[in-house]
């Protein structure tokens, strides 16, 4: 997995640049994340490397509608390289720069239950304190997680959960 990390980092750090100069981030995010998403499709995946497939024809299955010259360009070059099936990590790589660069702390809130939106407010303003950035929260549900909620922040890691508080009594238990 570094591999392929290694190889579409200067993709990603080349379609920033282009997006920056541009002022179109959220078009390019579009963009990238069609294109990734298209790429990872298992039957997307076996035809891109199908030396029969006209590398025209794969930009246009991979570009979203009404997508600007300049990410189509950067779709060719993907091809010319035999790089499309780096999109998704490319477009990951593209967000983490696209966050950084906004000052944007991307939270996944995981619950054992649906939290109310009090409370997630009250967690994305203590988070936005400790980080000292805007935070952006996207929420999922667990319920093996018997109560409580784990907060995963990037390098953060907060786990408030029921279970986690268990394995660790259990760990403790046993040492």
């Amino acid at each position: 997995m570094s591999q392929a990390l290694t190889v579409a980092r200067p993709y990603a750090r080349a379609a920033f640049a282009v997006a920056r100069d541009e002022g179109s981030f959220a078009a390019w995010s579009d963009a990238l994340g069609f294109a990734a998403q298209a790429a990872a499709d298992p039957r997307v995946a076996a035809l891109l490397p199908n030396p029969q497939l006209a590398q025209a024809d794969a930009v246009a299955l991979l570009a979203p509608a009404g997508a600007s010259e300049s990410f189509t360009r950067f779709l060719t070059v993907l091809a010319d390289g035999r790089r499309l099936s780096q999109l998704p990590e490319i477009a990951g790589l593209y967000e983490d720069l696209r966050a950084e660069s906004e000052r944007l702390v991307k939270a996944r809130i995981i619950s054992a239950t649906a939290l109310p939106a009090g409370e997630l407010e009250a967690i994305k303003a203590a988070l936005k304190k400790r980080f000292g950035r805007e935070v952006e929260i996207d929420t999922a549900i667990d319920e093996s997680l018997i109560g409580g909620a784990v907060i995963d922040a990037g390098e953060v890691v907060i786990d408030g959960s029921l279970k986690g508080k268990l394995n660790r009594l259990q760990t403790a238990l046993a040492n």
